[in-house]
């Protein structure tokens, strides 16, 4: 499986507890903390749980088209 490389590039003041347990799993925890973690259901799906925090790269979606969030 290919890897994913996040980077979080919002606070998470404002976020729920289990987002922040989320961001803690994924090895982040401070803005501009990066990290890189291997592609499987499971890290989509906490992906999809703080999509707003972080910047994704490498994710590949249905289609095949590499998708990277958009920091706002």
């Amino acid at each position: 499986m290919a890897d994913v490389a996040l980077k979080q590039v919002r606070s998470s003041n404002s976020a729920s507890a289990t987002q922040r347990a989320t961001l803690r799993s994924l090895k982040l925890g401070r803005i501009g903390a990066e990290s890189k973690l291997a592609d499987n259901p499971q890290l989509r799906g906490m992906i999809r749980k703080v999509e707003h925090l972080v910047e994704v790269d490498g994710m590949r979606g249905g289609n095949g088209a590499e998708r990277r969030s958009q920091p706002s």
